[in-house]
């Protein structure tokens, strides 16, 4: 049990109290008195009111009086200290994680990439490549990530930066940003992977892996999740080609009795996969079944879906057997002229289409961690261009999200945190940090 799951057990600690109690037993491990003191003050930096949450303004308003030596210090943790920051995330996790899962147990395991948009080549990792916050190719970084989640509250558990090849092959390039010599070329789905294998042998409850088209079109991920005996139900695109109901790749040819036996399974002008929009259009009407999947803002948030199980036929014809049969779940909302969303699933048969749903429609948890920690907790915010830089502040930024988390998991709104009651000094008069609008 950590110690935010005790205190609302115990209640009537302040909220002020529980951060700093939270922030000890997040920030204990980091090695040195001044190193944990200089992490403590981060978090509760970002966690301030403030428009950005670079260094020089937090240092602004956590300490007007002495900017540069706050400056200092903040800088020195977060872009030089030697810590784990995968150590800091376990702790984050132990203590989060019990107050997520008295809303109910871990249900979903969820990955995805952020970009963040920037100018100029020289912090790790930029390059022209797909930003999803601006939804266009562009100069940015990406970084992948693993988030826990029920049907109440998620955290991420893990985070690492996508370093492109024309990165990973540059020496000089590396050696001024600070890449580890260990970090060579992966894709994001193979990162992905890797997080997921860390996340099983660190014991931590598993769910049902949910991505985006980027991660459920790719074969080798599929194939690779669930050679991890984990269930997934990811995105895919519309082009993506399946065998429909009833039909599947030939056999391989009958053996001549001469040479090799053939092995490999076989297309013929009759017998082709079909894509996946081209089946859902073929669908008959009653396969079509109208969905609430939760709760929104403005109502019950609903739409038009179908299920049907497939087999997807990526270079089948490489192969001796088939796919295995899957799930295809459709979505295509009244009105519209054809399907918006395509999902495939290895869960059970037996599963149900408004579970089919309600598990598709999960994955709207990591879109709500990354607005928060970029709107509100400054994820993007960070002006250093190192390796250990960008991994640092963007565990320290997890570790304040995570205290946010807890509160709203284990307390009423009346009782959780507000940032505006930490006690903070005047900023300087006239004080406008570098990057500010307006600034010189």
């Amino acid at each position: 049990m950590g110690c935010m799951e005790q205190q609302g057990a115990r209640q009537p600690l302040t909220s002020e109290a529980r951060l700093e109690a939270y922030l000890d037993a997040v920030v204990g491990g980091l090695g040195h008195v001044r190193r944990a003191a200089s992490a403590r003050a981060y978090c509760t930096g970002l966690l301030l009111p403030g428009e950005r949450k670079s260094i020089e303004p937090m240092a602004a308003r956590l300490d007007p009086a002495h900017v540069q030596a706050k400056h200092q210090s903040l800088h020195h943790v977060v872009a030089q200290a030697e810590w784990d920051d995968a150590a800091l995330l376990t702790a984050v996790r132990a203590e989060v994680l019990p107050a997520i899962e008295r809303h109910g147990p871990v249900a979903y395991w969820i990955v995805d990439d952020s970009g963040f948009p920037k100018q100029g080549k020289h912090s790790v990792g930029v390059a022209r490549q797909y930003c999803g916050q601006l939804g266009k190719q562009d100069t940015c970084q990406v970084a992948v990530s693993l988030s826990v989640a029920n049907d109440h509250a998620s955290l991420p558990i893990a985070y690492q930066l996508f370093l492109p090849e024309v990165w990973a092959n540059d020496q000089p390039r590396r050696d001024k940003a600070g890449v580890p010599a260990a970090i060579g070329f992966e894709t994001k789905t193979v990162i992905a992977l890797g997080q997921l294998r860390q996340a099983l042998a660190a014991g931590v409850p598993v769910g049902i892996v949910l991505g985006d088209p980027a991660y459920g079109d790719e074969t080798d991920f599929r194939v690779g999740v669930a050679d991890l005996g984990l269930r997934y139900l990811l995105g895919v695109r519309s082009g993506t080609s399946v065998w429909a109901p009833g039909t599947g790749p030939l056999p391989p040819a009958p053996w001549s009795g001469r040479g090799r036996r053939p092995s490999r399974l076989r297309r013929d002008a009759e017998n082709q996969p079909v894509t996946l929009k081209a089946l859902a259009t073929s669908l008959p009407a009653h396969a079509w079944h109208s969905i609430t999947w939760r709760e929104g803002t403005n109502g019950d948030l609903s739409s038009r879906f179908a299920a049907v199980r497939v087999r997807p036929a990526h270079r089948d014809t490489q192969r001796s057997e088939p796919w295995p049969e899957e799930w295809l779940l459709i979505e295509w909302p009244d009105g519209d002229a054809e399907p918006a969303k395509y999902w495939f699933s290895n869960l059970s048969r037996r599963t149900t289409l408004k579970r089919l749903v309600r598990i598709a429609k999960a994955r709207w948890w990591i879109e709500r961690d990354y607005q928060e920690l970029k709107q509100e907790l400054g994820l993007g915010d960070f002006e250093g261009r190192n390796w250990r830089g960008f991994h640092h502040h963007a565990s320290l930024c997890i570790a304040a999200y995570g205290f946010l988390i807890a509160e709203r998991c284990l307390f009423p709104p009346q009782r959780q945190f507000i940032r505006r009651r930490i006690e903070t000094p005047a900023l300087p008069a006239g004080f406008q940090p570098r990057g500010a609008a307006g600034a010189a």
